[in-house]
């Protein structure tokens, strides 16, 4: 660990969005799902909520030809429906915004992402369900003038995660950390020592402190 690259880990961390998410429901390609992440990494999102079926959770992994190791840097969880998390981030004041066609849709730049905010993607053939469009506080839709109704569901999440982030930007939510320190020390352990974390996770201990430079002390 040299303290040039724990500086960019710190730099990272210190704009990770604690209260903007992204949830997909039943997107089940595994390259719209890395693209996803990756999408999530470079906007600073930390966390992701995957709803998969039982064989599809359990054999997850990132494609690293998309995802680029993006893996690494965001929070994944899966599920096995989304409905419950859906319910828990409204609980915690988040709008749940899905990008969906319907008579109450509006254009996506209208919505305020400043506010805790979860962006939901359907299914690509399916999109969202009729159940999991009820849930929804928003539906959004990005304006197309072309000959087709959609965009690749990895796109569209770009796309919508791009506004989001320059209206953050704005409002000066990347220029001070956000996470919680308790997170933060966490996560910045893990993404320093990533093979030194999993051992102490698989005893149950707790990490040590970090020097100046990233060196454990």
């Amino acid at each position: 660990m040299t303290p040039e690259r724990f500086a960019r880990l710190r730099a990272v961390l210190d704009r990770r969005q604690p209260d903007l998410t992204v949830l997909a429901d039943f997107v089940h390609k595994p390259h719209n799902i890395s693209a996803i992440i990756r999408s999530c990494d470079a906007f600073g999102v930390a966390d992701v909520h995957l709803a998969m079926a039982e064989s599809d959770r359990s054999s997850f992994r990132a494609s690293k030809a998309a995802a680029q190791g993006a893996e690494k840097w965001v929070n994944v969880t899966l599920h096995e429906h989304i409905s419950d998390s859906i319910g828990a981030l409204q609980g915690d004041g988040y709008q749940v915004c899905a990008a969906h066609l319907s008579e109450r849709a509006r254009p996506y730049r209208e919505i305020d992402y400043t506010r805790p905010t979860a962006i939901l993607l359907g299914a690509e053939k399916d999109g969202v369900s009729a159940a999991v469009a009820e849930q929804m506080d928003h539906h959004i839709i990005v304006p197309m003038v072309g000959m087709v109704e959609s965009f690749n569901v990895s796109v569209a999440a770009a796309i919508i995660l791009s506004e989001a982030h320059n209206q953050r930007r704005d409002a000066g939510h990347y220029d001070n950390p956000r996470l919680d320190p308790e997170r933060y020390a966490t996560t910045l352990f893990r993404w320093a020592h990533p093979k030194i974390a999993k051992m102490l996770d698989q005893r149950g201990e707790p990490y040590p402190a970090l020097g100046e430079d990233g060196d454990i002390l």
